[in-house]
């Protein structure tokens, strides 16, 4: 596998609830031999809180990991396919923040701005857009921020439409201050890195990332 290649892997909605699901697309960001192939999901597949409530966490801690490396990991994947997912060690999740060990996980600030580029650059562009399934509205109140306005940076073209991108969270916690922070990093349709989003929002996008042998 080379870097930007794409390969299809999993399953999880795409057109909407009720459509079935569709095959994961997604890119390679890194092929190392003795670690795997860094693997993130080209589109927004879901729209997650970073954590249910507006408190002190950490990506450990937090109720988007704990998604999933459960609901996600066993629903997107059949059994043969979770034997291919690396377990990752999870570093630069913040200031003072625990180091964790995933399956699934969500890339770091480190990870987006080494491994891509913000539309502009070799490689792998970090902006994205999202499924249909990941930009409905959500009975708990979820609804992922697609871009509406008129600066043609922050469209994309998909499928022969042009698309608005959205926000999706990395795992980094920048301003966590003795280990913990309410908020966390996430990357804008512009494909700028911000740190000040609040841990509760309910209208950013997930990417997962994996690892695999």
């Amino acid at each position: 596998m080379h870097i930007g290649d794409s390969l299809r892997l999993g399953r999880w909605p795409a057109a909407g609830e009720r459509d079935g699901a569709t095959a994961i697309e997604w890119i390679v960001l890194e092929n190392d031999a003795l670690r795997g192939a860094l693997l993130v999901s080209r589109f927004i597949l879901d729209c997650q809180r970073y954590n249910e409530t507006l408190e002190e966490t950490t990506w450990g801690t937090s109720t988007l990991r704990h998604w999933l490396n459960g609901s996600f990991l066993d629903v997107a994947f059949t059994a043969a396919e979770r034997e291919l997912i690396l377990a990752t060690n999870s570093a630069d999740n913040g200031p003072g923040t625990p180091d964790t060990v995933d399956r699934v996980f969500l890339l770091s600030v480190d990870e987006v701005r080494k491994l891509t580029h913000p539309g502009k650059g070799n490689g792998v562009d970090r902006r994205t857009v999202a499924t249909t399934y990941a930009s409905a509205a959500h009975t708990d109140g979820r609804r992922l921020y697609v871009y509406d306005k008129s600066v043609e940076a922050d469209y994309l073209e998909r499928e022969g439409s042009r698309q608005g991108c959205s926000w999706w969270w990395t795992r980094s916690q920048p301003k966590a201050e003795n280990g913990t922070a309410t908020t966390a990093a996430f990357v804008g349709p512009r494909g700028d890195v911000k740190s000040y989003g609040k841990v509760n929002l309910a209208r950013y996008g997930v990417r997962p990332a994996i690892r695999v042998s």
